[in-house]
């Protein structure tokens, strides 16, 4: 598991309007005005926002004229679930603690 990967991540959404963009993100692409429409600030402040996201890769942007439209990244959505549930699943087969110990994660 990448735990530098998923750590990054967290820290990228661990912002709640940044949060609030990926969930209005999994409804489908969205051009910068389309965002900003759901929050009380500034465009500049939005694009720091979707720059955290890009930079952890959650989000793709494209460049269209004057507009960027943004997507959440169907990889990320993927990858990041999958990683969550290896997390948090307790059983034999993703355990941890060892290959020479005899794993607990049934206690």
């Amino acid at each position: 598991m990448n735990y530098e990967k998923i750590a990054m991540s967290l820290k990228a959404l661990a912002e709640p309007n940044r949060l609030k963009i990926v969930d209005l993100l999994s409804c489908g692409t969205k051009c910068a005005c389309d965002l900003l429409e759901h929050f009380d600030f500034s465009q500049p402040a939005l694009s720091h926002h979707m720059k955290v996201l890009e930079k952890a890769e959650i989000i793709t942007v494209e460049k269209k004229g004057t507009w960027n439209y943004y997507t959440l990244s169907e990889d990320f959505a993927k990858e990041f679930q999958s990683m969550c549930m290896t997390l948090f699943s307790h059983n034999e087969d993703t355990c941890v603690c060892g290959t020479d110990k005899k794993c607990n994660c049934s206690n």
